[in-house]
């Protein structure tokens, strides 16, 4: 089922996580009610350890779930970057690049340490996109849902 894009750019920052499959089926639930479009966005940082099939996997992956969503009549695309930069910058340039109205993005409770060590992609978003952020967690029953295939609740 085609439809027209309309005026708004929504973009999901996706890796396949529990809190990014939330991320999603929020991002495909908003895009449905305004009619916007969905950017989905994975941004894989590059290196030695990165094999070519690894690139392949994680892209056919994706093109799984904007497939979904294109199903259900939402105007979606896909991005796998590969730019080789951290994730949060990664996402804050290419929604800057796709004047893009608001991200959503997935959240995960992290120790101190982890943040410390580790940073934070959604601190980094939240503090240094140019347009609304919107962070969820996930929650079982949308998790659940897709995971599964099946269209999250409207």
């Amino acid at each position: 089922m085609k439809r027209k894009c309309e005026i708004m750019t929504l973009m999901v920052g996706y890796d396949d996580s529990p809190a990014s499959r939330a991320a999603l089926a929020l991002a495909a639930d908003r895009s449905r009610l305004i009619k916007a479009k969905l950017l989905i966005v994975h941004s894989m940082q590059t290196g030695s350890e990165v094999t070519l099939k690894d690139i392949k996997s994680v892209a056919a992956s994706l093109h799984e779930k904007e497939d979904f969503i294109k199903e259900q009549g939402i105007c979606c695309e896909a991005h796998l970057l590969t730019r080789g930069q951290e994730p949060g910058e990664d996402i804050v340039e290419f929604a800057k690049e796709h004047s893009v109205d608001e991200i959503i993005i997935g959240i995960k409770k992290q120790s101190r340490l982890e943040k410390l060590l580790l940073g934070s992609t959604a601190q980094f978003v939240i503090l240094h996109a140019t347009c609304p952020v919107t962070t969820t967690k996930s929650f079982d029953s949308r998790s659940t849902s897709a995971q599964s295939g099946q269209a999250p609740a409207a």
